[in-house]
């Protein structure tokens, strides 16, 4: 049970989100960077394989050097105890592109061309780095809800390919858009994935699959030797340019495909131009030698709708065996006839001997000649035509497509391309240079400034000039304007686009608010656009009462307007009450003369009494004791002092007791 598991310790497994014959997909959440990712965890009964598990590693770890907005992302790869590989990739919220075709057939043409352009760009950059995806088809496909695609399981459909047949369910699952050379075993390369790139086109614009069958190897003998259906069958109103690049990209024969994915990515920018709606169907050219295709004979009923089936019914072989019957009847009359004289014999004998000739050896003096495909690339349009007419070849059409080492008005290439031997006057399709290639600008505003940068550098534009400005609307590092509008055609490379994107809003230095009192720090919030908290109040020895003691944000900080500065306001210090200090005192009675009274003067200094005045007065005739109270202040002292008949007698100092 995965769910709740730790994978490496550090992606938690939260619920599993797809599946497939190879491995299980698992929403996970990556516990040291804070965020979501898919994991994709190899199924137990191929992680003892270690031929596969070999090739499962080399070509996972290569996927991540793949960096495109269109391809998913791969982060981590490892193994776990118990067997198990996983892969930690980029995780994509949305549906496959299998599930959006099923919910939204048929797919607007517009619409499924702006899709087929992002996996066209996809499989270019992997083809780049020298990566073959091999497995491409929707279920392979995200796409998001504002209908950005990534494609997926880049190097995993590599590894795939070394399993056994046996692994019937992962066939079935890509069979329908498995490339004639994969389908009778062979290598797969580039001009692999532009079929299934076809086919998948297909299925955009019809809703399904162009082949369909009762088993993985019925369908895949369809892939050998059906041609594809006509799109314009199910929908009259897809443009024949359209259906045109479906039918290129899944020739039989890979040498009739597109060169690359780079051509059907400029063959779909200008599919819905004008001047290309109601051009020729795309036809494969005639090769008078090339081996034909002998029909295997199947047991599957092809679905009517996309494949023609011819039935041969009863009344036709009734033709058939009765002119058997019909020329067998003759042949018992002939022998009851007599033998024909000799010369009729000869005569026979030599329109025979004719008749052979006819068919072996004259054909030889009549039939075209081999002749290689001059090199007329680079060429103005108007020699390349005479060149290929002297040669003995028929221009059949002049395409128009973009070049960027080729120069306007002249040749880029032929089909079939150049150095190939073909017939005498077979018909030559020439490319003509309609210079570099141009890309068209979207309204980037309101987009952040880091992806469409990604995105343009992607499609080859490498002067991209950033200008900042303060806005307290909308939020930093989002695009205010461009400099160039919206549907302006613009050479990527030699075009200088500047984008003024927001640097959010203004940062407010924060003053040193200490020493302040409450409404001079109202009044300077205030004009700054900032808030102000002055609620708290502490007592400080240091500071007056009603002045700043601190604040925060401390000063210099920088903050953005309408953040609370909080600051504490001094209440002076603080008020400590009076102690009451007392003091039992004996004050001895020493007359001269026995018996006769003597003056007592008692004085006190406290919080309210001072030492100029007694605070009492008295007459003694014997020893007495008195009690002294004083209210003494912190920080501060008191005291008493006895003055006995004029003299002093008794005095303390009286400290604040601690």
């Amino acid at each position: 049970m995965m769910i709740g598991k730790r994978i490496s310790g550090r992606y938690k497994i939260l619920e599993m989100v797809g599946g497939g014959g190879m491995a299980n997909v698992y929403l996970a959440h990556d516990m040291i960077l804070d965020r979501d990712v898919a994991v994709k965890v190899l199924r137990l009964d191929f992680a003892h394989d270690e031929e596969f598990i070999r090739r499962f590693h080399r070509e996972a770890q290569s996927a991540t050097s793949l960096a495109h907005p269109n391809i998913v992302s791969i982060y981590d790869v490892g193994e776990e105890e118990q067997s198990i590989y996983y892969i930690v990739m980029e995780y994509v919220e949305g549906k496959t592109l299998k599930q959006y075709i099923q919910q939204n057939s048929p797919i607007p043409v517009d619409k499924a061309l702006s899709i087929m352009r992002q996996l066209t760009s996809a499989i270019a950059h992997a083809h780049q780095n020298h990566i073959i995806h091999r497995d491409i088809k929707p279920d392979n496909i995200l796409i998001d809800q504002h209908g950005n695609v990534k494609i997926t399981d880049f190097g995993i459909a590599m590894a795939l390919s070394a399993t056994s047949i046996t692994q019937t369910n992962s066939v079935i699952g890509s069979v329908h858009y498995l490339s004639p050379e994969q389908a009778r075993g062979g290598v797969a390369n580039h001009k692999s994935d532009i079929y299934s790139l076809g086919i998948v086109m297909f299925e955009l614009l019809a809703g399904r699959p162009p082949f369909s069958g009762e088993s993985a190897v019925s369908i895949a003998l369809k892939h050998l030797q059906s041609e594809t259906p006509s799109l314009r069958r199910w929908n009259p109103s897809i443009p024949q340019s359209v259906e045109n690049i479906v039918l290129k990209a899944t020739a039989k024969d890979p040498f009739l495909r597109y060169e690359n994915v780079e051509e059907m990515e400029d063959d779909i920018v200008v599919a819905l131009e004008p001047e290309r709606m109601n051009e020729p169907r795309f036809i494969i050219p005639e090769d008078n030698d090339a081996t034909k295709v002998i029909p295997v004979i199947t047991n599957d009923r092809p679905y009517s709708n996309l494949d023609d089936t011819i039935i041969h019914s009863k009344e036709t072989v009734a033709e058939t065996g009765a002119a058997s019957v019909q020329k067998n009847a003759h042949g018992k009359d002939g022998k009851k006839r007599r033998k024909l004289p000799a010369i009729l014999v000869s005569v026979l004998a030599g329109l025979i001997i004719l008749g052979v000739l006819t068919v072996t050896v004259f054909p030889a003096f009549f039939e075209p000649k081999d002749v290689e495909v001059p090199d007329v690339s680079g060429m103005a349009l108007d020699k390349a035509v005479s060149d290929l007419v002297s040669a003995g070849f028929i221009i059949s059409e002049t395409r128009e497509i973009s070049s960027e080492e080729i120069e306007e008005g002249y040749i880029v290439k032929t089909e079939p391309k150049a150095g190939r031997l073909v017939k005498e006057g077979t018909k030559i399709i020439l490319y003509e240079s309609i210079g570099k290639e141009t890309f068209e600008l979207s309204d980037y505003t309101d987009r952040n400034y880091e992806d469409v940068v990604a995105l343009l550098k992607d499609k080859g534009f490498k002067d991209i000039k950033k200008i900042e400005e303060v806005n307290d609307d909308v939020e930093a590092g989002t695009i205010l304007d461009q400099n160039y509008p919206e549907g302006d055609q613009v050479i990527p490379d030699e075009t200088i686009l500047e984008f003024t994107v927001s640097k959010g809003p203004a940062l407010i230095e924060v003053k040193d608010l200490r020493d302040y009192n409450v409404k001079a720090v109202q009044d300077y919030a205030s004009s700054a656009g900032l808030l102000v908290d002055v609620s708290q109040e502490e007592y400080n020895n240091d500071v007056p009462k009603g002045l700043v003691i601190s604040q925060n944000p401390e000063p210099g900080t920088k903050v953005k307007k309408g953040s609370k500065i909080t600051v504490i306001i001094s209440n002076g210090p603080e008020q400590i009450p009076p102690a009451k200090v007392t003091r039992e005192i004996t004050i001895p009675y020493e007359p001269l003369v026995e018996g006769e009274p003597q003056e007592v003067q008692i004085y006190i200094e406290d919080m309210n009494r001072g030492m100029t005045q007694p605070y009492e007065t008295i007459n003694i005739t014997e020893t007495v004791k008195r009690i002294i109270e004083m209210d003494i202040l912190p920080g501060n002292t008191g005291g008493y002092k006895i003055i006995r008949d004029g003299k002093v007698i008794i005095e303390e100092e009286v400290p604040y007791p601690e």
